[in-house]
């Protein structure tokens, strides 16, 4: 996470004393972060909904309301009074916290992580061959300033068996299954990634220094820098740390590359973690005034390792030719960095293309290979612009 930094229990008070009153009474409603305008809605129920493009690059840390919402099924009503956390599994001592507690007993840590769906940009390959899923545009994906304990430290003091290699999440949304039954969304990690020091996971409730708002997993959530937002699981409830990955459906199942429904293949494919290096064009309009014009966007590094964007391309004929971009504020590991041309544009129709390439020698391909699931796209991304005169 970028300039991850401990935080004194005095400043986590100043910075989230203004909405204190609003975190006790609990995340049930939805807030105001989400109101007509500020979101693209893909789906009421349940609620899935990006923001417009040219918002989602006005500013380097994403405002809430202008923060993807990625739901499987209703938002949860939690009391925080009520809230508890459990650590269990391959453990020596199993834990059960409050909120207060998290808080009080352990070290708050700040830093700046980018969240993506693993199924941004899925429109692009429906246009391929139509695929299911939430047909989101280049806007499930944000960058916020997030607050709270490191999952590591909690592990430590439970003490993990020798044996164990994964660690759980479990959240509190019910999601009603094709049998009809009803189970929590959930997500694993390996053990690895759990404890790692540098860019810490984080058990996250604060959000751009305010609580969690409820559509994005108040009281409690988990932020894993570099994977795929499904591993970053709102609304937590128990962390279970085990010698496998969880069995829950969106491990053992969903959020896999498969090209096909065949149970073989399922059960065979690893479940996705990092998310692939990728690029957009957010500010430009499909008409413009030929002349020069300020075209942006954002570019994110491979998650797989710790690498920042090493160039930025855009082209305006369709990728036959390419200048550089210049890449806007400080480069960090996990982390988007957004990006801005100016282009002459002469009168007439321009298919505006941009790739990317991070500091692993990772680079957008000029396609992006089509999958059952709609998942990492990350082909070259167009837009398409008429200049005109006058």
């Amino acid at each position: 996470m970028r300039s991850s930094f401990p935080t004194s229990r005095r400043q986590f008070l100043i910075a989230t004393s203004a909405l204190a009153g609003a975190a006790m009474i609990g995340g049930g409603r939805r807030t105001a972060l989400a109101a007509e305008g500020d979101l693209i809605v893909r789906s009421q129920e349940p609620y899935n909904a990006e923001p417009p493009l040219a918002a989602l690059v006005a500013e380097p840390i994403t405002p809430a309301k202008h923060f993807y919402v990625r739901n499987h099924g209703p938002t949860p009503k939690i009391q925080v009074n009520d809230y508890k956390l459990r650590i269990e599994g391959m453990v020596g001592r199993p834990l059960e916290l409050t909120l207060a507690e998290i808080k009080e007993r352990f070290r708050q840590v700040g830093g700046e992580a980018t969240l993506t769906c693993a199924g941004n940009r899925r429109q692009e390959l429906s246009a391929i061959k139509p695929v299911g899923g939430v047909q989101w545009d280049a806007g499930a994906i944000g960058t916020a300033r997030w607050t709270g304990a490191t999952l590591a430290e909690l592990l430590r003091s439970v003490e993990i068996k020798h044996e164990a290699k994964h660690v759980w999440f479990e959240g509190l949304d019910p999601i009603k299954e094709k049998d009809g039954s009803v189970a929590p969304f959930g997500g694993s990690i390996p053990l690895e990634k759990a404890m790692a020091a540098d860019y810490p996971v984080l058990l996250a409730h604060a959000m751009n220094d305010q609580p969690l708002g409820a559509e994005h997993g108040f009281p409690l959530r988990t932020v894993v820098p570099g994977y795929i937002g499904a591993r970053s699981v709102k609304w937590l409830s128990k962390i279970t740390v085990s010698d496998r990955p969880s069995p829950n459906h969106y491990v053992a199942e969903a959020y896999k590359l498969v090209q096909s429904e065949a149970k073989d293949e399922v059960a065979s494919a690893k479940p996705i973690y990092g998310f692939p290096v990728n690029a957009a064009i957010c500010l430009v309009g499909a008409r413009q005034k030929a002349g020069p014009r300020v075209i942006s966007g954002y570019a994110l590094p491979s998650g797989d390792a710790p690498s920042t964007i090493a160039k930025l391309e855009l082209s305006r004929d369709g990728g036959k030719t390419w200048s550089a971009a210049k890449l806007v504020g400080s480069a960090a590991p996990f982390t988007w960095q957004r990006w801005t041309a100016e282009l002459d544009l002469p009168p007439g129709k321009h298919d505006l293309v941009v790739r990317a390439t991070d500091s692993s020698g990772n680079t957008t391909p000029e396609r992006g290979e089509w999958n059952l699931k709609g998942y990492l796209y990350n082909g070259w991304h167009h837009a398409s612009v008429e200049a005109t005169e006058g």
